[in-house]
């Protein structure tokens, strides 16, 4: 594939198609930037938002919960629609730009809709336990609703293309390039969790003392400045050409001739031998994209570990004493806590790319230190670790609990919840950017925004399950007048267990993976040291 200035967009000049000039780390810097923005309003939204569910909207936790993992579900599924769009029709260039738009016009709306909480707008009615509930009118639900699915919709074009155009502005058939495209993984989340760690940290704060109308109207304004400097960037980046007739109906097509040869196969006609040599290329590329799927299954389950930090884990911060110190009158926000999966992530990262892979090198003689597959398994390991340390400090602060008053705050530091944060970022390093460049690469060149929604998908499917899961465990425990898991008075119940069913459920998922990865045959062959 040729690059050059080839998008629709963009002035056709009767300059050479392939420029030096551009593409390499100029022009992935202002992509990178454009994502950081992006990042800091979706976490801006999503990293407190079970916060307002169950503040200004008085949903119940397990109702909030589950909201909170649909929408995120829906966010990370619709970009195999985005990318569909993308690839076959508008281009990632055109498709970031109008998605973009859509971003700052859902989060705008977002903004205004939080106007409306008041005690005014609010439905009051009496629990069977005599507590006043009170939840939000259907208007401003329907507004509500209406603005963050906007967002949802705006990030399934976002997510999946821009990453993949600032890959794209490395060239995998150049050495030099190839290696910078790794270490483009590596450093893009990087940036990333940079971004993540000041948005909980800030605007968790800004949402629960200051107001809930500029704590989501600060996110659209920060995605507005990105779009402005990503549009900067424009003369400097490196397009390619898909062919014409868009990607997907090259898979259309790759189906239709497999289909056909094994038609004229089985029939013991001797046209079987000369389609399947016309259309063998096009065959391999379904069958690769098939051989895809058991390792996309068996990520799930970290799609639904993914989505606990900013549901469960902020509403145990909540219930905890979270002074600085004992004078202190400072409290720090429950969602706050999510800046520790960052702070985790970024030295992790580093340690990643100038500890690890050079030892791993030498061990074992491949470029990059360990394979895809490999960073993809150990960082499912790890998040089983992770969920047993959760689940540990759960028991512990509900033993805490029984010498709390009722409605008090648990005697016992937030600090004690850090651990679990700071594995689940170090886990992220691996099972994350390992996901992310697993399925940039192993898909066919014309699909590479397929491949990053492919991994999108994984935590938007494992999303939905966490939503279905803990749906139905609320219904299963509540029965018979029983206590939920996750009851309103989280001290009553028992997050523990929950997260003890999901670290063995890891488990399992964990010798599942590991058979499938074993048996796995890469598109090109693992580069090994010179």
């Amino acid at each position: 594939m040729a690059s050059g200035s080839t998008d629709p967009l963009l002035p056709r000049a009767g300059a050479a198609r392939h420029r030096p000039a551009t593409g390499g780390w100029r022009s992935a810097l202002f992509i990178i930037w454009v994502e950081v923005a992006e990042r800091f309003a979706y976490y801006g939204v999503s990293s407190n938002l079970i916060s307002y569910l169950t503040g200004p909207f008085g949903e119940t936790t397990a109702a909030a919960a589950a909201a909170v993992n649909a929408w995120s579900g829906a966010a990370s599924m619709l970009p195999l629609l985005g990318a569909a769009v993308a690839d076959s029709w508008l281009g990632r260039y055109r498709t970031i730009v109008a998605s973009s738009v859509l971003y700052i016009t859902g989060l705008g709306l977002l903004a205004l809709s939080s106007t409306f909480s008041s005690p005014q707008s609010q439905q009051c009615s009496s629990s069977g336990d005599g507590r006043q509930v009170c939840r939000s009118s259907s208007v401003q639900r329907a507004f509500f609703y209406v603005s963050l699915y906007l967002v949802a919709i705006a990030q399934s074009g976002h997510k999946p293309c821009v990453q993949a155009f600032g890959a794209d502005q490395f060239d995998a058939t150049d050495p030099g390039e190839s290696s910078s495209r790794s270490t483009f993984f590596n450093w893009w989340y990087l940036g990333l969790c940079a971004s993540a760690t000041v948005t909980a940290a800030v605007m968790s704060y800004v949402q629960d003392n200051v107001g809930w109308g500029l704590g989501f109207g600060v996110p659209g304004m920060v995605m507005l400045l990105g779009l402005l400097v990503f549009l900067l960037g424009t003369r400097t980046y490196r397009f390619y050409d898909g062919g014409g007739s868009g990607a997907f109906s090259g898979v259309g097509e790759a189906v239709r001739a497999w289909r056909k040869s094994r038609r004229r196969g089985e029939g013991g006609g001797g046209g079987g031998a000369t389609v399947e040599a016309e259309h063998g290329e096009l065959a391999e590329e379904v069958r690769g994209m098939a051989r895809l799927f058991p390792i996309w299954a068996t990520c799930l389950l970290y799609g639904v570990l993914f989505a606990q930090p900013p549901t469960l884990f902020t509403k145990q911060a909540a219930t905890l004493d979270r002074r600085i110190g004992p004078s202190s009158s400072f409290q720090v926000p429950p969602a706050a806590l999510q800046s520790f999966l960052g702070v985790s992530i970024i030295p992790c990262v580093l340690l990643y790319e100038h500890v690890l892979v050079p030892a791993a090198r030498r061990a074992t003689g491949v470029a990059t230190g360990i394979t895809m597959l490999q960073r993809i398994g150990a960082g499912i390991a790890m998040c089983a670790v992770t969920l047993l340390v959760a689940a540990l400090v759960e028991m512990r602060r509900l033993s805490a609990a029984r010498d709390a008053d009722p409605g008090a705050a648990v005697p016992m530091s937030l600090w004690w919840m850090v651990p679990q944060y700071v594995l689940f970022g170090a886990a992220d390093v691996f099972a994350m950017v390992g996901m992310q460049e697993f399925f940039y690469d192993q898909v066919p060149g014309a699909l590479k925004s397929l491949g990053l929604a492919l991994y999108l998908s994984v935590l938007g499917v494992g999303s939905f399950i966490s939503s279905f899961l803990i749906s139905a465990i609320d219904v299963v425990t509540r029965r018979d007048g029983g206590t939920s898991w996750f009851d309103d008075d989280l001290n009553r119940g028992h997050l523990d267990y929950f997260y003890l069913l999901l670290a063995a459920l890891t488990v399992l998922d964990l010798l599942a993976y590991v058979y499938f990865s074993m048996s796995y045959i890469y598109r090109r062959k693992v580069v090994d040291v010179q």
